[in-house]
């Protein structure tokens, strides 16, 4: 059951506005005092939630959370104190247990001085039976590409119960790479301008992501369940390295993740787990669904394929793709998840549908389904686009004709991994849903082996990052949609110009996903342009 929250106890909560923080700040933020960068929440269970704020005071102190069922804190609670420091990047986080299932609760951090954080607003997950829970899907937000509409349109309503963020929570790159400078929008700045590495680059970063108005205000309303992607750490990452990462200049790999990770855990409200079988987990809805949030990039992910290396040198560019298809793509020991976290998942399925919950749904970061580019497509490149752009989709047509992808680091570079997870949910009679983000496009697949159905894929464009439009310069996304899935039997729906995030309705016969598209991401703006939506019923696993 969800439950319905009266529109002035969110008043009550305050809110930012248009106009304040127009500019998010970076180096100034970070050296400012007192509650810094707003509340947060996080991991809910039936009777507990984590509570996260960060709090500047004049050496180490201790805070006081409190929590309430009215806005006005007449009924509140003291239920503990929570230390600062500077060593934690003075990074607060406590978690509330004894907790009622399926409520709302309010919540607040005083200082030693007696001043207040903003009220925060968080849940406990339902128990037993559950007629409806929405989730609110987001992924990629990239914040010198614009501004973060699709948060604070998502925090303006009061019918979503919990915020699942897929990834691409901020970017690596130095000022004026991804975006350039010419692409970048003004005022939305950010530090430290050069490719964030050590300890005190990834904390700043994160300081200036965290002081953009409308993620503060989406923290600050929903409880949020996250999972890093690549860019948390370099582009493309995995166990052992990274596109983005260069070892004679950028040090140790294994040392950066570590130092990635640890910034992750002090500035997301999430838990500070201390080994690789910790990194993913599941949150069980009530009787409607278990949510599997799964880690695909530093614990278990093999090195993707690399077509281009494949082909270089090679006279008879046919033999090589063959060889490369039949060979190294499919290779059965590389894996997404690793061997622990595939053994986990499958055995999770099975037990999911045993204690009798009708969805099994996998909060996870890459396209799942299979995606071939049509062969039209290189008609589609510009003369003055880059040569990266006009040299993948060269390459990506040429392989198509072959039943080769376009993006390997993807599911569609694990084909044998993909496979076994199939497989396994349809051992399991899993009705499966797969929530994914990173491509920065919107996609609903059927998933299929050849077996038949093994689940639907619900795939989120991104809050800001530019998609398959940035290729396609000039001309219509409908035409280019529309040739990408005639191209791919299994993809029933795509979106390749606009950005947003999801909706993800579930009751207990039918899920479904809507895409919201926001007017635009250059001005500040909550109106949204179009709305799409589409269904799975129970026990069909095919997108109706």
């Amino acid at each position: 059951m969800t439950i319905e929250i009266d529109r002035r106890q969110l008043i009550a909560l305050g809110t930012f506005g248009i106009g304040a923080m127009g500019v998010p700040a970076s180096a100034a933020m970070s050296k400012a005092k007192g509650f810094t960068h707003g509340v947060a929440s996080g991991e809910p269970s039936q009777d507990s939630v984590l509570l996260w704020t960060r709090h500047v005071g004049s050496g180490e102190g201790k805070l006081t959370v409190e929590i309430a069922q009215q806005a006005d804190f007449s009924d509140a609670k003291t239920v503990g104190e929570v230390a600062t420091s500077e060593t934690r990047d003075h990074i607060a986080k406590f978690v509330v247990s004894d907790l009622q299932a399926n409520q709302w609760y309010f919540y607040r951090f005083v200082a030693p001085d007696g001043s207040k954080s903003v009220t925060g607003r968080t849940r406990t997950l339902p128990e037993g039976p559950t007629e409806k829970f929405n989730l609110g899907v987001f992924g990629c937000s990239n914040l010198p590409f614009g501004y973060f509409n699709a948060y604070a349109h998502a925090a303006e309503r009061d019918d979503l119960d919990l915020i699942v963020h897929t990834g691409d929570y901020l970017y690596e790159y130095p000022v004026g790479t991804y975006p350039s400078e010419k692409e970048a929008l003004p005022g939305r700045n950010f530090d430290p301008a050069h490719e964030i590495v050590q300890l005190a680059d990834y904390r700043l970063r994160y300081a200036a992501y965290r002081s953009d108005p409308d993620l503060q205000r989406i923290h600050q309303v929903f409880p949020m369940i996250a999972m890093w992607d690549d860019h948390e750490f370099a582009n493309d990452a995995y166990v052992t390295g990274a596109q983005n990462h260069q070892p004679a200049t950028e040090g140790d790999w294994e040392v950066r993740k570590r130092v990635a990770e640890q910034v992750y855990r002090e500035w997301m409200p999430v838990s500070d787990k201390l080994n690789m079988a910790e990194r993913w987990g599941k949150y069980e809805i009530g009787d409607l669904a278990t949510l599997f949030l799964t880690e695909s990039r530093i614990g278990g992910r093999s090195k993707p394929p690399e077509l281009e290396a494949a082909l270089k040198g090679q006279a008879d560019m046919n033999a090589a793709l063959v060889a490369f298809r039949d060979g190294e793509w499919q290779d059965p020991e590389r894996s997404m998840l690793g061997e622990a976290q595939e053994l986990w998942l499958a055995s999770a399925m099975k037990k999911s549908r045993a204690d009798g919950k009708k969805w099994q749904i996998m909060a996870q970061q890459c396209l799942m389904g299979e995606l071939k580019l049509p062969q039209e497509s290189s008609n589609w490149v510009s003369d003055n686009a880059p040569d990266f752009a006009k040299a993948r989709i060269a390459i990506g047509t040429l392989a198509s004709r072959i039943g080769l992808p376009i993006n390997f680091d993807s599911w569609d570079g694990y084909p044998a991994a993909r496979q076994r997870l199939l497989s396994g949910a349809q051992d399991a009679d899993a009705d499966l849903i797969v929530l994914s983000g990173d491509s920065h496009n919107g996609w609903a697949f059927n998933l299929e082996t050849e077996d038949g159905p093994a689940g639907v894929e619900f795939g989120g464009q991104s809050v800001t990052s530019p998609g398959f439009e940035a290729y396609t310069l000039g001309v219509d996304p409908v035409v280019v949609a529309n040739a990408v899935i005639a191209e791919n039997d299994q993809l029933q729906w795509a979106d390749t110009g606009n950005r947003g995030y999801m909706t993800v309705s579930l009751t207990p016969e039918k899920a479904t996903s809507t895409w919201h598209f926001l007017d635009s991401i250059r001005t500040k703006s909550t109106r949204i342009k179009s709305s799409t939506s589409h269904s799975v019923m129970r026990g069909t696993n095919l997108i109706g």
